[in-house]
């Protein structure tokens, strides 16, 4: 079995599609209730080249804000577009990151399928929040739609097996729910499927460069050959799975979300 290699990423690449990333961090950021502090303390884990980073200083003007990301491409992009007075970004593993101080959010956009055994995370996070602070993510939910499972057929046809994510890579919402209750908090937890309408030759296999497939491409930035096999035989099998129709080509996208409060403030 192939050792999964930590994925790089391309900015440019994930912000192709950079209006359909952001609704569902926007529909996140709706259900998140205010902060119990003046000038909050927020963190935004896996916040990637920081586009919907600042989306919260447009919510919480006042507060402090750091993205946190373990990509330097990704972080290098951020500071160039969005760092400013009350934001700014950092390197940091989602697996071990803590707080370091007080917060009143923590949240996390498309990320915490990344790492593996992430609900084993919620108790020193919780911790990490002031009463009444809130703790918010989603994650896709999609791990069994035709756009993943003919990668995983492909990877394991080409010899890439283990290097991709399962469909054990999220909880369901009840899960969520479950598990964050039991940390004394209020949980508002729920799935929503996005039909996105994607546009331009080959717009699934586009999307998923950007996100999904940063494995494999990692994994074969070495061996061309190999990569531009996999990309045909999958950008076939894409074509079949998700046609286009005179109007685009529909993409539907399960994704899960949680608001959890804190409880006590």
């Amino acid at each position: 079995m192939t050792t999964p290699t930590p994925p790089t990423w391309d900015p440019a690449q994930y912000l192709r599609h950079a209006g359909h990333r952001a609704r569902p961090f926007a529909d996140l950021l709706a259900r998140v209730p205010d902060l119990p502090s003046a000038r909050p303390r927020i963190a935004d884990l896996g916040c990637g080249p920081g586009n919907v980073t600042a989306l919260l200083a447009g919510r919480w003007p006042t507060a402090r804000i750091t993205g946190y990301d373990n990509s330097t491409e990704m972080l290098d992009r951020a500071h160039v577009e969005h760092a400013g007075e009350n934001l700014d970004f950092a390197h940091a593993d989602v697996r071990t990151w803590l707080p370091a101080e007080p917060h009143d959010l923590i949240i996390s956009n498309a990320t915490l399928q990344w790492v593996p055994g992430h609900a084993d995370r919620f108790p020193d996070w919780i911790a990490g929040l002031r009463d009444g602070g809130t703790l918010a993510f989603q994650v896709p939910g999609n791990f069994d739609a035709p756009s993943h499972r003919l990668m995983r057929d492909l990877a394991d046809r080409h010899g890439l097996a283990g290097t991709l994510r399962h469909q054990d890579a999220v909880l369901t919402p009840a899960a969520y729910l479950s598990r964050l209750a039991d940390l004394g908090c209020a949980v508002d937890a729920w799935e929503t499927t996005y039909l996105h309408v994607l546009q331009g030759q080959d717009p699934v296999l586009d999307w998923v460069k950007g996100t999904g497939l940063r494995p494999i491409l990692t994994a074969l930035a070495d061996d061309p050959e190999t990569r531009d096999a996999f990309l045909n035989d999958y950008r076939q099998a894409l074509r079949e799975a998700y046609p286009a129709t005179p109007h685009g080509t529909p993409f539907p996208f399960r994704r899960v979300f949680v608001v959890a409060r804190k409880e006590g403030g």
